[in-house]
C-alpha cells in the first residue's frame, strides 16, 4: 500500500444548519462546495465547507442534527480542528475579524512552534487558525475568490488534528504501526504532553497530536463535537488493500463505502475515536460544475430517486443572513 498523503477532511455535528452555513462561508469564508444529506439518514443535512473547488485535505464537513444536545468534553476525542491560513501577516486580520462578528478567542500563541489563534463557533466547536508562515509539506488549497475573506488571508485547508485520549500508547501504536504515520516530536500544552505524527509529505496538513489526559471522562457528544478524521488515501484500488488490510488486523470496518464524491472505509483505534480512510476523488465537481458548486441540494444518484421525500423533511436554506 501507499503511504496515506494527509488529511482529508474532519466531519462534525451542529444543531443549526442555518446558523452554521452563516459561520462557516460569511465569518471564516469558506466556500460551501456541497449541500447534500447525511446518506445514512437522509432527514438531516450534510454540509461540506472547503477551498475554492472542494479539493481533499481542505474539506470541514457538519452533519445537521437538530436536537443535539450540548457536548461534555472529555477523552476519547477529537478535541479541536485546525485551519490553515498563509502566513503569520494573516493573523491580526483574524483577531480583527473575531472581535467584529464577537467569535470567542484565546488572542495569538505559539504552538508546536506554529503562530496561531483558538476560537469556537457559536456551538463550542473547538477550532483553531494556525499560521503557514514557517510550514512545509502537504500543500494548501485556494481561497474562493467570491470568499468575504480576502484571498491573501483566507483558510486553505485543515491543519493539524488534536485527540485527547486516557492512553495515549494505544492511540500511537496504531498510527505508526499500523497507519504508517511517523512520530515527529512532542510538546507541552498546558501541563499535557502532547506526541506529533505526520503521514505522507508531512506537515501541517498531515498531522494528528495527540494529548494525554487522564483526569477526564469520557467525552459525551453533541453540537459543536466532532464525529470522525478521514485520512487521504489516493484511489478505489489503494483504498480497497486498506480495506484487506484493516481487516487481517482484526479491526471491526465498514468495508469499503460509496460515498459518491469519494469511497470510504471507516474504523475504530483502540481509544474509540472513528477514523476513516477516504479516497481523493472523483470530487465534488462530479454533479456540479465549479461555478455552482453547492447551490442546489445534490443526491447521490441512488437516493436521487427519493428526492422529494427528502427535500419534504429538510428545512430551506438561505446562502445569505
Amino acid at each position: 500500500m501507499k503511504e496515506l498523503k494527509g488529511l482529508h477532511h474532519v466531519s462534525a455535528l451542529t444543531a443549526d444548519a442555518q446558523e452554521n452555513l452563516f459561520f462557516y462561508t460569511e465569518i471564516l469564508g469558506m466556500r460551501l462546495v456541497k449541500k447534500t444529506v447525511n446518506q445514512d439518514e437522509t432527514s438531516m443535512y450534510h454540509l461540506f465547507y472547503a477551498d475554492e473547488r472542494g479539493n481533499p485535505g481542505t474539506e470541514l464537513t457538519f452533519f445537521e442534527i437538530p436536537q443535539a444536545g450540548r457536548t461534555y468534553e472529555g477523552t476519547h476525542s477529537i478535541s479541536q480542528t485546525a485551519l490553515r491560513i498563509p502566513d503569520d501577516e494573516a493573523l491580526p486580520y483574524w483577531l480583527e475579524r473575531f472581535d467584529e462578528f464577537k467569535v470567542a478567542h484565546e488572542g495569538i500563541n505559539t504552538v508546536n512552534g506554529r503562530k496561531a489563534i483558538s476560537f469556537r463557533d457559536f456551538e463550542g466547536q473547538r477550532l483553531q487558525i494556525v499560521s503557514d508562515e514557517t510550514n512545509t509539506g502537504v500543500e494548501g488549497g485556494r481561497p474562493w475568490e467570491k470568499s468575504p475573506v480576502p484571498q491573501n488571508r483566507g483558510i486553505i485547508g485543515l491543519g493539524p488534528i488534536q485527540l485527547t485520549v486516557p492512553r495515549p500508547e494505544k492511540t500511537h501504536y496504531v498510527l505508526t504501526e499500523v497507519m504508517g504515520f511517523s512520530q515527529q516530536g512532542k510538546y507541552k500544552l498546558n501541563s499535557q504532553e502532547v506526541t506529533v505524527f505526520s503521514t505522507g509529505k508531512g506537515g501541517s496538513g498531515a498531522e494528528v497530536h495527540v494529548v494525554e489526559n487522564n483526569s477526564l471522562s469520557a467525552e459525551r457528544p453533541g453540537r459543536g463535537s466532532v464525529h470522525h478524521v478521514a485520512f487521504r488515501v489516493e484511489n478505489e484500488e489503494e483504498l480497497q488493500k486498506w480495506v484487506t488490510y484493516i481487516q487481517s488486523r482484526g479491526f471491526a470496518n465498514s468495508g469499503l463505502v460509496e460515498r459518491y464524491y469519494f469511497r470510504s472505509l471507516y474504523f475504530r483505534e483502540p481509544n474509540g475515536i472513528l477514523f476513516e480512510l477516504a479516497t481523493d476523488g472523483p470530487g465534488f465537481e462530479k454533479d456540479e460544475p465549479f461555478e455552482a458548486l453547492g447551490e442546489k441540494l445534490s443526491l447521490p444518484p441512488y437516493i436521487e430517486n427519493r428526492r422529494e421525500e427528502i427535500e419534504a423533511k429538510l428545512k430551506p436554506l438561505a446562502t445569505k443572513r
